[in-house]
């Protein structure tokens, strides 16, 4: 990053411009949503809305559940609907791949303390960036709130960097105190995160996986393949897209192939303990001369 970068400079407006989209599109879908909504139509909703706004899903609406932490999303024809659920909403909006993203945590468990300790994680992370933080830093004032509400933070998820074209870049944004790490400089564009939850800590990976990424673009010999990698490279890019995005015969088919030939990865649900339930709240931000300018808050 230059030394005194031009923060009224293009890719700075697209990035406020993203955030403006999610952060009308994440107030909506919370007053939209309740016991008994769709997954698909929620999604559906969400992603049409971010178009009709101006902008582009950065990545398919994650929506996870009580234990699931990240990478939920609705799959082709999903009949599943909402629960008694503590429901985490995870958007993506990009302007010409420039970049928001945030969450938020809708709860129907009857939990709200543990949505509140990611909350004001996320506020107390806030208060703390400026130029020459160290990320560490950051991760300490989040660590310290979720443990005083007595919960764990989730360690092995982390904030990120929003590059072009690239939802997670350098720096990582740990969620507890760290040793490594970097110094924060006016014009990082991060995504910070707080998970909080009531289990240990620590998140596996699921069985089912509907988002995926480009990894390698090379030929492939498969017709459907051949097909989803055109589809991908063109609209998404290196972004992540879902299953239901392609529109070819026998996707399942293709995204195996795409998958052996190690050109796309999938992105599999991320699970705490079963039984144990997860909140999230995230904002993205620009690191400013004097603190940060968060571009996904409602005005």
């Amino acid at each position: 990053m230059a030394d005194d970068p031009d923060l009224s400079a293009e890719r700075y407006e697209k990035h406020r411009e993203a955030g403006e989209i999610l952060a009308q599109v994440r107030e909506e879908l919370v007053d939209r949503v309740e016991v008994g909504t769709s997954y698909l139509e929620i999604t559906e909703w969400s992603e049409e809305h971010i178009r009709e706004l101006g902008g582009e899903p950065g990545f398919p609406l994650n929506i996870s559940v009580d234990e699931e932490a990240a990478h939920g999303a609705a799959g082709p024809d999903d009949a599943r609907a909402i629960g008694e659920d503590m429901v985490k909403f995870d958007i993506g909006v990009h302007v010409d791949g420039w970049l928001a993203d945030a969450a938020v945590t809708v709860d129907f468990s009857g939990n709200p303390e543990l949505v509140e300790a990611s909350e004001e994680a996320l506020a107390a992370a806030l208060d703390t960036v400026e130029p020459g933080v160290h990320t560490g830093e950051i991760g300490s004032a989040i660590e310290e709130v979720i443990d005083g509400y007595g919960y764990n933070p989730v360690v092995n998820l982390t904030g990120h960097g929003l590059g072009h074209w690239d939802q997670h870049v350098e720096p990582n944004v740990p969620n507890r105190a760290a040793q490594q790490g970097i110094e924060l400089s006016v014009g990082d564009v991060v995504a910070i995160e707080p998970f909080a939850t009531d289990g240990p800590g620590k998140v596996r990976e699921g069985a089912d996986e509907q988002i995926y990424a480009l990894e390698n673009e090379r030929s492939v010999r498969n017709r459907q393949a051949r097909q989803a990698l055109k589809q991908i490279t063109e609209e998404f890019r290196t972004l992540p897209f879902a299953k239901r995005w392609l529109d070819v015969d026998r996707v399942g088919v293709a995204l195996r192939r795409l998958k052996m030939q190690d050109v796309v990865h999938g992105y599999p649900v991320l699970k705490e303990q079963d039984g144990n339930l997860v909140s999230q709240a995230e904002h993205t931000v620009i690191v400013t001369d004097d603190g940060c300018e968060v571009t996904t808050r409602s005005a």
